[in-house]
């Protein structure tokens, strides 16, 4: 009975494939059923990999979590000195670990490309497992089903003579286990062979079945016997009427309907689809590499969390239409509110975020008032974004980074809940579909509602992004980052809009004054020569003054500038000229009475010219 009972464990696949074609079951169904629960445990394989789209089994869940706890301690560690330090976006110098991750990123997105993931809409990829998930449940109802259905047919009392006499010999596993192979060839060939008379197949199979049952039937009893009869006439009934349709019909709720899914699988694919973020492709060149090292960064190199971030951006950006988003007019209402203005000292362009300029009561309501207009505001805010982006160097050495100013001056605070309800949406989106786009978050002129406030947008942001903010109560803090003559004028720098002398091109010297001291600047001068100067303290407060010394002994010293204290108020930018006629310097005096430091800036350049 050993024997019996793994052979037929064996030969189990087949067994479903012969047993389905018939309504009514044999003995044998049951036999295999109940060898079929490992059945649903390489369906438990697939789900582990599908933990990112659904909940996988808590124990890996809570490892999982309890690593993520120790890499974000390990952060805080590092982040402090490493926040400000770009990493290299060169392949060649990657660590192993990354340029492993970015392999691994790249094959899964060839391979989502080749199958059209992309543009694939959401609700088909979950499709396949819940399919897969309700094949057990159906199957396990069919048992129900089936056996109740075994013990009514029993009393039916129909015995044919003719079947058992032909292999009374054969012991019960030897009976058992030959038929189905070769039923199984018999129903494939019935289905390759479509010049050959359906009916006479399906009425082979039947005898044959009949067969298998009949040889059970002398040892198991009479009642299997009745069971086997009422089988027959149901084939036979059903096989003049539709010979080649049951079969069909019956193949797809098993293994038997894969041959002919292989066979229309086995047609040439469609090419890959093209799929590109900021106006590249996915997979192209070195600037695709950069990409995707963005994505995975922000995923701390979690391959698949990075590819499941592109996939849904990807989808985002169709569904918010970027591309014609690009293309809209929105007018010029909110220029004040968010613009570009120089570069930092490591060259990335520089952002200006003012939300003062909501103060203007005209301008909150046309902006926030309704939700309409809040979403054009969005709309706006993205565009905007996504045409500084199209900027950027994508090159491995390039600049692909912005530098984000937050000017929080006079701004209207969190008290205002639409525009509240505004800035949460869209730092979840940028957070969400504009992975390491941001070198530096600096807040300036930062009130005191700004804790409340960090602590409102704080779960929205990674650790890694919170580790590039930078927090002040003044403008100053952006020399540090920002040449001066890159800060605009209304920041404390020297860049103004309008034809000057000076330009952005002009470097200019910061210097800082201590409290209670003075400070002193020369420019020399030569004979024939045009001095052009320009200074700045900010926030004045000062005593300042300018004389021209001559290099000749014994020669007057002249007044250029007058001593005179500027308020913080008089003037933004002095700017004056000298024109020199003999060798000499102009001294420059800024004397600081205040008991606060002030930060002078300064800059001068001299032209030649003819009587």
């Amino acid at each position: 009975m050993a024997e019996e009972t793994q052979k037929p464990a064996a030969a189990a696949p087949a067994a479903e494939e012969v047993v389905v074609v018939p309504d009514v079951p044999p003995p044998e169904k049951p036999s295999a059923e109940k060898e079929l629960p490992p059945a649903p445990e390489p369906e438990e394989a697939p789900e582990k990999p599908a933990a990112a789209e659904e909940p996988a089994a808590e124990e890996p869940a809570a490892e999982e979590k309890a690593k993520a706890v120790e890499e974000e301690k390990v952060a805080e560690k590092i982040t402090e000195s490493v926040s400000y330090k770009e990493e290299t976006n060169v392949y060649s110098e990657l660590p192993e670990p990354h340029k492993k991750a970015l392999d691994e990123l790249k094959q899964l997105i060839q391979e989502a490309l080749n199958k059209h993931e992309f543009t694939a809409p959401p609700p088909p990829p979950p499709a396949p497992p819940a399919k897969e998930e309700e094949k057990p449940a159906e199957e396990e109802k069919k048992k129900e089903v089936e056996e109740p259905q075994t013990e009514e047919k029993q009393p039916d009392p129909k015995p044919e003579p003719a079947a058992p006499a032909e292999e009374p010999p054969k012991p019960e596993a030897e009976a058992e286990a030959p038929p189905p192979p070769a039923v199984e060839e018999k129903v494939e060939d019935s289905a390759a062979a479509a010049a050959a008379p359906p009916a006479e197949e399906m009425a082979v199979v039947v005898e044959e079945v009949v067969e298998k049952l009949r040889a059970e039937v002398d040892e198991d009893g009479t009642k299997t016997v009745e069971v086997d009869k009422e089988t027959i006439v149901e084939v036979a009934a059903a096989a003049p009427v539709a010979p080649p349709e049951p079969v069909k019909e019956a193949e797809p709720a098993s293994e038997a309907a894969e041959p002919p899914k292989e066979e229309a699988d086995s047609t040439p694919p469609p090419p890959p689809e093209e799929v590109s973020i900021w106006g590249i492709p996915l997979l192209a060149d070195e600037r695709s590499d950069v990409i995707l090292l963005k994505f995975l960064r922000a995923r701390d190199f979690k391959v698949k969390d990075a590819f499941a971030m592109i996939k849904n951006t990807v989808r985002w950006r169709k569904e918010f239409g970027i591309e014609a988003l690009l293309e809209e007019d929105l007018g010029a209402e909110l220029d004040k509110v968010v613009f570009t203005h120089g570069f930092d000292t490591e060259g990335h362009p520089v952002c200006y975020n003012v939300y003062g300029e909501f103060q203007n009561k005209e301008l909150y309501q046309s902006t926030f008032a309704d939700e309409e207009k809040r979403k054009k505001f969005l709309k706006w805010r993205i565009q905007f974004l996504e045409k500084s982006i199209r900027k950027l160097d994508f090159g491995p050495t390039g600049i692909c980074t912005i530098f984000q100013v937050n000017d929080l001056k006079n701004s209207p605070g969190p008290a205002k809940r639409e525009l509240r309800q505004a800035t949460s949406q869209a730092l979840q989106l940028l957070q969400d579909n504009y992975p390491e786009f941001v070198a530096k978050q600096v807040f300036i002129n930062v009130p005191w509602w700004y804790l409340v406030f960090s602590k409102m947008i704080s779960p929205f942001l990674t650790q890694r992004t919170k580790s590039k903010f930078v927090v002040s109560r003044s403008a100053e803090v952006l020399f540090k980052y920002i040449a001066p003559e890159q800060v605009p004028v209304q920041y404390g720098g020297l860049s103004r809009e309008g034809e000057h002398e000076f330009t952005t091109a002009d470097a200019a010297t910061d210097v800082t004054i201590k409290p209670y001291s003075k400070h002193t600047i020369e420019f020399p001068v030569t004979e024939k020569c045009l001095l052009v100067w320009e200074v700045r303290v900010v926030g004045w407060d000062v005593v300042y003054g300018a004389e021209f010394v001559p290099a000749a002994e014994g020669a007057y010293t002249v007044i250029v500038q007058k001593t005179r204290k500027v308020a913080p108020a008089d003037e933004t930018i002095i700017s004056e000229t000298f024109k020199g006629g003999e060798a000499g310097k102009i001294v420059l005096t800024i004397d600081n009475q205040s008991s606060k430091k002030k930060k002078l800036l300064y800059r001068s350049k001299t032209k030649a010219y003819s009587d």
